[in-house]
């Protein structure tokens, strides 16, 4: 509860049984009912030198003096209905911890997720993103159990559907979880990663998911013409409800680390450079935000986020469809990590990166803190 005290006497002020009138003309003669003191000018500590006033129109921090006022002039809000959960899942039933992302787990598809997914509603994050640790036996050169209608990531949908029927559930499309090779796309002798022949089966893959119920595939691979391609096998098959949230600016990061660690998908040689963004480029993304605009994509994100911002800002201020920020797991360990070293507030700076995210123009954020930072928001409330 909260409890406004408004003035410091005990019990209510006895009334006089006056008329509205009579309390008028008792004012107009000059009778005015005795109110508390003009509260005196707070002493400045010793040795404050004696200035005149700055004659200055305009002072901000007028507006910032209070924090009802810094509540009322706030630009940017967080909510729970922001974040997109992503979830790892694996075949076993136990829940697996994640060594370098700490609180994260490889959750059992059929008993841990679903116990997270429970917690995750229960504070407001309804919308959550699937990844699947494939066992080692299945993964092949052509990643053909990426469309697998009874692989691990369709049967986890219709199971999440079965049990809650609202759920927004965003799947991964893309061939690294599934690739002997640990790439996005499909491998040459030589080693060049092979576009179209990629894209064929990500098609698949996104009908595959469909199929089984989800409601936004997100195309992570970055191979050229993807969005276009996906779009039309969807509509093909009778889906053209299902959104398309392509990884419009995916950089070649050294911040996603933790997240290979979690499903075990680096790549077997080399680096993902030659489909993912240089980190030095900024106007290559408006070139990746048209083809996507143009090919049918409903939502644009850039990966990672908060070493990304300007990019976002990009993305934000040449595009009029939502703009989503992924939050990634080298982001997330850092912060954990300085937590748990008493370097900063973990807490703190949690809400503060995922606010960043939103300033920058991010209608929603995937990130592994949705869960932790929904507690505190509901808290805070």
């Amino acid at each position: 509860m909260l409890v406004v005290k408004a003035s410091a006497s005990d019990g209510p002020l006895k009334k006089l049984g006056l008329s509205d009138a009579e309390c008028e003309a008792a004012v107009v003669a000059g009778n005015v009912p005795e109110a508390p003191p003009v509260p005196p000018v707070p002493a400045s500590p010793a040795g404050t030198p004696v200035v005149t006033s700055f004659d200055i129109a305009r002072r901000p921090r007028r507006n910032r003096r209070s924090p009802v006022l810094r509540s009322a002039f706030q630009e940017t809000n967080l909510s729970p209905a922001n974040f997109v959960y992503p979830l790892f899942i694996h075949e076993g039933e136990e829940d697996t911890p994640i060594g370098a992302m700490p609180g994260c787990y490889r959750l059992g598809w059929r008993h841990g997720l679903v116990e997270e997914v429970a917690k995750a509603r229960d504070v407001g994050v309804n919308s959550i993103v699937l990844f699947p640790k494939v066992p080692d036996a299945l993964k092949t050169p052509t990643g053909d159990e990426a469309y697998n209608d009874n692989g691990l990531v369709p049967r986890t949908i219709r199971l999440l559907k079965d049990k809650f029927p609202d759920l927004i559930i965003y799947t991964d499309v893309a061939l690294d979880p599934y690739s002997s090779d640990g790439h996005d796309g499909i491998v040459r002798e030589d080693g060049v990663i092979m576009n179209d022949e990629t894209v064929h089966q990500l098609c698949k893959q996104a009908v595959s998911q469909a199929r089984a119920g989800a409601d936004v595939v997100s195309p992570s691979d970055m191979m050229d013409g993807r969005v276009g391609a996906i779009r039309s096998a969807l509509d093909a098959e009778g889906f053209q409800h299902v959104s398309i949230m392509s990884y419009t600016a995916k950089y070649a990061s050294s911040f996603y680390g933790p997240f290979r660690e979690a499903l075990d998908s680096n790549p077997r040689f080399g680096d993902k450079k030659t489909y993912q963004m240089n980190p030095a480029n900024y106007r290559e993304a408006l070139i990746e935000l048209r083809a996507d605009e143009s090919e049918g994509a409903d939502i644009l994100l850039v990966k990672p986020g908060l070493p990304y911002l300007d990019v976002i800002r990009l993305l934000r201020d040449n595009s009029p469809l939502p703009i989503a920020a992924y939050q990634v797991s080298g982001e997330y360990s850092m912060i954990k990590a300085g937590g748990v070293l008493k370097m900063i507030d973990e807490q703190k700076v949690m809400l503060e990166s995922l606010m960043c995210l939103r300033r920058a123009g991010a209608d929603i954020i995937l990130t592994y803190f949705a869960l932790q930072a929904a507690r505190c928001l509901c808290g805070e409330k």
